[in-house]
């Protein structure tokens, strides 16, 4: 791997489960704190601000704070005030992150069909995080205004996520049914994109040779990231299912048990001394 100098790391099933910590999790990021190794936590969690997941993690005895937290809604947000500004925008999503939403203007529910004068339809409709928020009627309100020109931006392609009760549908299995039926191609902000690891490697100062990522799913965390010029490390925790690293388009640089394990691997891979 070369010397490593940055480590991204998502959160949910790298290092909790449903907001608990994992086996041994807590201890690894101690050791690499100690050993001065510039981190950050890179997830496509939709459900919380990232004050929120700080505290949650917190509480858990990691290590971390809100600045170490870059999230889809985050980059979301930056992406919507660069690509379009000013643009009145449907959120689709569970969980109330609009703190992390800042310059972007929200529509809220009816208000787009309902003419009023201070715009009318959305000119974006915005995917987080699938849920209960996913009712018919909500993505049927979302097919109708992408029929009608409005842009279909997505906060990531997650097919589903790991709970303390199982795996549950994510933002993806429903996005591949709703580009396919209005013919668009969503706009993907969070992971896997690559403007998504450019952005959090700017944050820590870092570059993609000389930064690892750590996650659970391989497509979007860890081929995504190797994509991007980064060293991968998948987990065999969370969502990680053998079947799916048989069938993945490519090979992670590196594969461990758990997040527990990392210090091990970068002590004798990657030339990082007493972590």
């Amino acid at each position: 791997m070369g010397r490593i100098g940055a480590v991204l790391i998502d959160i949910d099933g790298v290092l909790t489960v449903s907001w608990k910590a994992l086996p041994g999790t807590v201890a690894a990021m101690e050791r690499l704190r100690e050993a001065g190794l510039p981190l950050a936590l890179v997830t496509n969690t939709t459900s919380r601000t990232r004050a929120s997941i700080a505290g949650k993690l917190v509480g858990e005895g990691f290590p971390v704070s809100a600045d170490d937290i870059l999230t889809a809604p985050a980059v979301t947000a930056a992406h919507l005030r660069e690509h379009h500004p000013g643009a009145r925008c449907l959120l689709i999503n569970t969980g109330d992150v609009r703190a992390d939403l800042t310059g972007v203007t929200l529509v809220d529910e009816g208000e787009e069909e309902s003419g009023s004068a201070d715009g009318g339809a959305p000119d974006v409709v915005v995917l987080g995080g699938a849920g209960d928020a996913f009712t018919y009627a909500a993505l049927n309100r979302a097919f109708r205004h992408v029929q009608r020109g409005a842009r279909l931006v997505a906060m990531h392609r997650n097919m589903y996520w790991r709970t303390a009760a199982g795996l549950d549908l994510d933002t993806g299995a429903f996005l591949l049914g709703l580009e396919r039926a209005a013919r668009v191609e969503a706009e993907i902000t969070g992971k896997p994109a690559g403007s998504f690891f450019a952005t959090a490697l700017a944050h820590l100062g870092a570059t993609a040779p000389h930064a690892l990522m750590v996650g659970d799913d391989i497509e979007s965390d860890v081929l995504a990231a190797q994509r991007a010029g980064l060293t991968g490390v998948l987990v065999r925790t969370g969502k990680y299912l053998p079947e799916a690293h048989r069938a993945a388009d490519g090979t992670p640089d590196h594969v461990i048990d758990s997040f527990a394990d990392l210090p091990a691997l970068l002590e004798q891979e990657a030339g990082v001394p007493r972590i």
